[in-house]
């Protein structure tokens, strides 16, 4: 996929702009992010190289669905890929802008030859659409954003201020065109994840920036809360890693894929799919974790006071506790294989 065939997807996007519904629930989903929530969008711009599936599922970085397939199922809505827009007439419940490998700001974080975005340029290409057809976002949409694993791991591994600072602007750009209900993920433990104990990368570091980077952003999320407009719901995915073996998991320190002498996927006993990514049972702990969170409180009509306070899921992650014992995490963002941090692709 070429720079190019990136901006012609705006364009496009352009003239699919929803309709704004007076309904209550939500009506579309809109996802920012990089892996954790890439459902193809790389693996199209790859010409279906990365991730190889199998073993990786469809297209994304798991042994099955993620997260954000499983909400979408919950909410009843399936967004479209960003890279599938020129061959779909209609978007109609939304569009998934995630790729594989972003980082927090403008750029892909580990493919930097073909113009992938990164978080804040997902988030902003979409502003700038809705701003040149004179739209605002659909107040009753629910918009998604999670990322900056990426920065730590292929960037700067100490520079938590940049992470913080592209991720503020993302969430308040998101505001700024009018989206009313935003899902935040703060980071997991970035130190105690397979990718950390492996590569020769520092695990003290790594988790004393996830620290820094999930204060800050718990800093901007209490400050937009603020505003009785807005109803902004936190997902605690740092404490759901803290919780994992509690929650059902035998297997929280290696990858399912290092381990395929004792890991069986169906069983869904491992927490990591790979040294960077959960597998698919964790992934349903995020999705139950984000919607327990979202039920808890009722999508606000406009002007409703809903704010909500900044990233704590403890109450919801007890609530799953007790309710379902199962497996689960979240899990430790990041994006593309080893591999593909190594390898030119042909723009």
């Amino acid at each position: 996929m070429k720079k190019q065939a990136v901006a012609a997807g705006f364009v496009l996007f352009s003239f699919m702009l929803p309709t704004k519904a007076s309904a209550v629930s939500f009506d579309q989903l809109y996802v920012f992010g990089d892996s954790l929530s890439d459902t193809g969008n790389i693996y199209n711009a790859t010409d279906k190289k990365y991730p190889s599936s199998p073993p990786y599922f469809e297209g994304r970085f798991s042994n099955g669905s993620l997260w954000v397939d499983y909400l979408g199922d919950q909410l009843g809505l399936k967004p479209t890929l960003f890279t599938t827009i020129p061959s779909t007439p209609i978007a109609n419940q939304g569009i998934n802008f995630a790729f594989g490998g972003s980082g927090s700001g403008l750029d892909n974080a580990v493919v930097d030859n073909i113009g992938l975005p990164g978080v804040l340029k997902q988030v902003l290409g979409f502003a700038e659409t809705l701003q040149a057809n004179n739209q605002t976002a659909d107040p009753n949409a629910l918009y998604t954003l999670w990322g900056g694993a990426n920065d730590f791991f292929f960037l700067n591994p100490e520079d938590s201020t940049t992470a913080i600072n592209n991720t503020s602007l993302a969430l308040n750009t998101l505001v700024g065109v009018g989206a009313k209900n935003i899902l935040v993920f703060n980071l997991p433990d970035l130190g105690q994840i397979p990718a950390a104990k492996n590569g020769n990368r520092n695990a003290t570091t790594l988790s004393k920036s996830t620290t820094d980077f999930n204060l800050g952003l718990a800093e901007t999320v209490s400050a937009l809360s603020q505003n009785p407009n807005l109803n902004i719901i936190s997902v605690d995915t740092y404490s759901l890693l803290n919780q994992a073996s509690a929650l059902g998991f035998t297997n929280v320190t290696e990858s399912c894929l290092d381990r395929q002498d004792i890991c069986d996927p169906a069983n869904n006993k491992f927490l990591f799919w790979d040294d960077f990514h959960p597998t698919t049972a964790g992934h349903k702990l995020v999705a139950d974790t984000a919607l327990a969170a979202i039920e808890a409180k009722s999508v606000p009509e406009p002007a409703i006071n809903l704010g909500i306070l900044a990233l704590g899921a403890f109450g919801v992650v007890g609530v799953l506790k007790r309710q379902q014992k199962r497996s689960a995490l979240v899990s430790a963002s990041r994006v593309l294989d080893a591999q593909l941090s190594h390898t030119t692709v042909e723009s």
